[in-house]
């Protein structure tokens, strides 16, 4: 944490000293404002620009707060939970051109460094990136959790996400309107999570992601239609993912094992995963969805696992006109989410069904969150069956 705080102050020394040698005795100076990033600070020749935010996220839940995962968990005993879910410390802005950026995101509760990476965006049409960040993979991991629409992700978002990874990528927007609007993700990574030091073996993962913006226009990467479209926004994406390490998935605490398998050994799972995904903004609705399929080959043992998932999720503002009032906007929104962890075994899945509301203070940055879920647990290859519900409040505050 130490040293997290001396680097932003080398910054904003350094864009301050930067100004001082640049500008003229008549100059206004640096510019200081506060945007949606945070506070900004801005040097006269726009050169160099340091953005500065934080977030809290305090929640309550009951009668657990973390998905259920296994039979067990469903008789465990009831829990009322009270806790700062997540606080975080953002930092970001351009260096030496506008078009040279770089972020780094830090979780303070957790002392995890989460991202750092920099940026060469000069062209819309092809860019770079260059550290750690949230693979583009699927939406619903790379909106930020500070701009969900639902309190939490989904059920299937564990088994599945590829989440934050260390490499290279290039990406960019071809067309920018009409019918071939389209925008692309391609990235080699390591392949072994955030905080990784080193690689397993020799191989690499690959991961691809296209969105066809059919209707000229794709739809933020952010939960809610809080801007009101007149005109649809959506947006039709496929991505793919192969990768070869001792891991079956990935969080933000870095690789790790889904329940069915054993941890591994250096080059053990060969893993290839696919998902198809839409989005759509409209008038105060929105929708998202997902389709994932994910091949784990056992290197070592021999098997070979199958799984699959998907989920449906739609909110509609009831009040869109209040922002002009000053008032808070008010939504509600549901998710139904359906788990296979392994398709040769029919009979087994884990359902999650989720209400939410949305109270909205200044958008995504002071909001009130409250669901209710249901989770249904099938597991007929073991003739057990089980099933509870959550109800959790949550208040997100940015600054």
């Amino acid at each position: 944490m130490g040293k997290l705080c001396v680097a932003v102050c080398v910054w904003v020394g350094f864009a301050v000293h930067t100004n001082a040698q640049t500008t003229s005795s008549d100059s206004l100076g640096v510019d200081i404002r506060h945007t949606s990033k945070g506070f900004q600070f801005t040097t006269p020749d726009n050169k160099f620009q340091l953005q500065i935010a934080g977030r809290l996220q305090f929640r309550y839940a009951f009668s657990a707060d973390q998905d259920p995962l296994t039979f067990d968990d469903y008789s465990a005993p009831n829990q009322h939970v009270f806790k700062i879910n997540r606080a975080r410390l953002k930092v970001g802005g351009h260096a030496y051109q506008p078009w040279l950026k770089y972020y780094f995101e830090y979780e303070l509760g957790a002392s995890r460094l989460l991202d750092f990476r920099v940026m060469v965006e000069k062209w819309p049409w092809l860019s770079f990136k260059v550290g750690q960040w949230k693979m583009e993979y699927t939406r619903e991991r790379s909106i930020s959790s500070g701009k969900q629409q639902m309190l939490e992700r989904s059920l299937i978002n564990r088994p599945f996400t590829i989440d934050r990874q260390q490499g290279a990528s290039i990406y960019g927007r071809i067309d920018q309107g009409g019918l071939a609007d389209f925008n692309y993700h391609l990235a080699v990574l390591t392949g072994m999570g955030r905080g990784a030091r080193e690689n397993d073996d020799k191989k690499l993962m690959y991961v691809g992601k296209v969105f066809w913006n059919f209707l000229g226009d794709g739809p933020s990467i952010s939960g809610s239609d809080l801007g009101y479209h007149d005109k649809p926004q959506a947006s039709l994406a496929l991505a793919g993912a192969t990768n070869t390490s001792p891991y079956t998935r990935f969080s933000s605490s870095g690789g790790g094992e889904l329940l069915e398998y054993q941890g591994g050994v250096p080059g053990q799972y060969d893993v290839e995963q696919w998902v198809v995904e839409t989005a759509l903004k409209y008038k105060a609705f929105s929708w998202q969805s997902e389709y994932h399929r994910k091949r784990i080959n056992d290197r070592i043992g021999g098997d070979t696992g199958h799984l699959a998932g998907f989920y449906l999720q739609g909110g509609y503002i009831f009040n869109h006109g209040a922002v002009e009032t000053g008032k808070p906007l008010l939504e509600v929104a549901a998710r139904y989410a359906y788990y296979q962890p392994e398709l040769s075994l029919p009979n087994n899945s884990e359902e999650e069904y989720t209400l939410a509301v949305n109270c909205f203070f200044n958008g995504h940055l002071n909001k009130l969150t409250a669901d209710v879920t249901l989770f249904d647990f099938d597991e007929l290859s073991m003739n057990r069956e089980a099933n509870d519900w959550r109800v959790r409040v949550q208040y997100d505050f940015s600054f």
